[in-house]
């Protein structure tokens, strides 16, 4: 290893024992990728950048203004700080290691309201914007002209094909898809998403440098929600179902998948927490492209919540009143 490499080890080696929370099976960084570009310092984004930064990478995000970009770096801070609190008053390490630790991790992170410039640097761009598909796509045209030619394009869809995002790039061969999971430092999984004309070469750094971060990565083609989106979504969609048939309540239908089946929660209370838009969304893609599959049907009940403004728990309101 380098002497880089080497101080990195020793620094993340620190960060797993104290924040587990934000690091788990961390190995050392991978050769091919330095610097990383997040596009978008949302929830998502915001996440991934966190755990990029406390595996060693060079990190860059990138949002609209700086007030965005200053409130998620906070919000990053304060999370990293939190953790390394508790593993001092736990008495995993001394307060001055927390504090050169968290510094050395801030130290990685940097931010910007250019795309472009950002993308000049980086080995490995990762796109958390909105799920609207004209913006991804023209964004990923708009990078492809700025990056370089060795640069792998990614994007953290939750729904819509990899490969329609990869259409206004050059790059197909440098395209992939990694999809998160909420909140990204507390969620082991990431799925890594092979397009039509990722290269192998593409797919296993991908592959390498999830596993760089902490996560346990899984692989899927770039199928209609990739894995967990295709089992559970529908899932959701039929307890809608059973409950504008009558066949049972929703609070029954809920309990029974989590005392039943081992669920920690029910599907109206999963559809609450994920965003009953989102879900609508989702949903909405998948029958357009597939108007014939019964299992990607929309359904009144959920049109209607969200005609109303009731989304779910973001909005105090959706299947559940979370006013009360």
């Amino acid at each position: 290893l380098s002497q880089r490499n080497k101080m990195l080890a020793r620094g993340v080696s620190i960060t797993r024992k104290a924040l587990p929370g934000l690091s788990r099976a961390w190995m050392s960084t991978i050769p091919s990728i330095k610097n990383v570009t997040v596009i978008g310092g949302g929830l998502m984004g915001n996440g991934i950048v966190q755990v990029s930064a406390a595996a060693g990478y060079n990190v860059t995000m990138v949002d609209i203004s700086d007030d965005l970009l200053a409130k998620s770096t906070a919000s990053i801070q304060k999370t990293v700080k939190k953790g390394f609190a508790k593993a001092v008053e736990k008495g995993k390490m001394e307060a001055s290691a927390a504090e050169s630790e968290e510094a050395a991790i801030m130290s990685r992170l940097s931010q910007t309201t250019s795309a472009t410039d950002a993308v000049k640097t980086a080995d490995l761009v990762i796109e958390a914007v909105p799920e609207n598909l004209g913006l991804k796509q023209k964004l990923f045209a708009d990078l492809d002209k700025a990056a370089p030619a060795s640069t792998i394009f990614t994007s953290n869809t939750s729904s819509l094909p990899i490969a329609d995002i990869a259409s206004t790039s050059a790059r197909g061969d440098r395209f992939g898809g990694l999809h998160f999971f909420n909140p990204v430092p507390a969620m082991k999984l990431l799925e890594v998403v092979k397009g039509p004309n990722t290269s192998a070469e593409t797919f296993d750094t991908l592959l390498s440098w999830g596993k760089s971060i902490g996560k346990h990565t899984v692989s899927c083609k770039d199928t209609p929600g990739f894995i967990v989106n295709r089992l559970l979504v529908p899932d959701m969609f039929e307890a809608i179902r059973m409950l504008e048939r009558g066949d049972a309540s929703m609070e029954d239908i809920d309990a029974a998948m989590m005392y039943g089946a081992g669920r920690p929660m029910g599907p109206f209370k999963l559809a609450d927490m994920v965003g009953l838009d989102t879900c609508k969304s989702i949903v909405d893609g998948w029958h357009k492209r597939f108007p014939d599959n019964p299992l990607f049907k929309p359904t009144e009940t959920l049109d209607k919540l969200v005609k109303d403004g009731k989304l779910g728990m973001k909005t105090g309101e959706g299947f559940y009143n979370y006013k009360k």
